[in-house]
């Protein structure tokens, strides 16, 4: 796997044409069907700040979530090698955008909090310190040219304490 390039193909389809296309900026959605082989078609559009529809996912949306999954699976397999025992996993992951004059924008930041419950056997200091190793490790948060922050809690099953 080291040096071999993966790739992936996705397919995106613009579903918003109302009947007259793109004639003016409030005649057409932003919605589209994002899909790829084998998988559930995931309905698509703008943030609804830039008239889409809040319902559907939007791409900002869709990175916070590929950060936010990339290091969930970057640290599962973390703790799987250091013989930490993962019970639970949940991360909600906040970031901000700003808009240029122009009416570009771009991420500033992305602060994952995800909250971890391990088994009551497993080391605490080892489970909060390998999600800096996961941060290495995640293929997404290294293709971004933002900082991705983590403020991890975790906690034990036996005691359901907060460390």
């Amino acid at each position: 796997m080291i040096g071999k390039e993966h790739q992936y193909a996705t397919q995106i389809t613009w579903t918003g044409n109302r009947g007259e296309g793109t004639s003016g900026y409030r005649v057409y959605e932003r919605s589209y069907d994002l899909s790829a082989e084998g998988k559930p078609t995931i309905r698509g559009s703008a943030d609804a700040t830039f008239r889409g529809e809040a319902a559907k996912w939007n791409p900002e949306d869709m990175l916070l979530a590929a950060l936010s999954s990339c290091h969930m699976l970057s640290y599962l397999h973390c703790c799987t090698d250091a013989g930490i025992v993962v019970l639970e996993y949940t991360d909600s992951a906040t970031g901000t955008m700003e808009l240029s004059e122009n009416g570009a924008g771009h991420f500033t930041r992305v602060t994952l909090h995800p909250h971890v419950t391990i088994a009551d056997t497993s080391d605490a200091a080892l489970a909060e310190e390998l999600h800096h190793k996961a941060h290495e490790l995640c293929f997404i948060a290294n293709s971004v040219n933002f900082p991705v922050l983590c403020e991890a809690r975790t906690a034990h099953r036996a005691t359901a304490q907060t460390v």
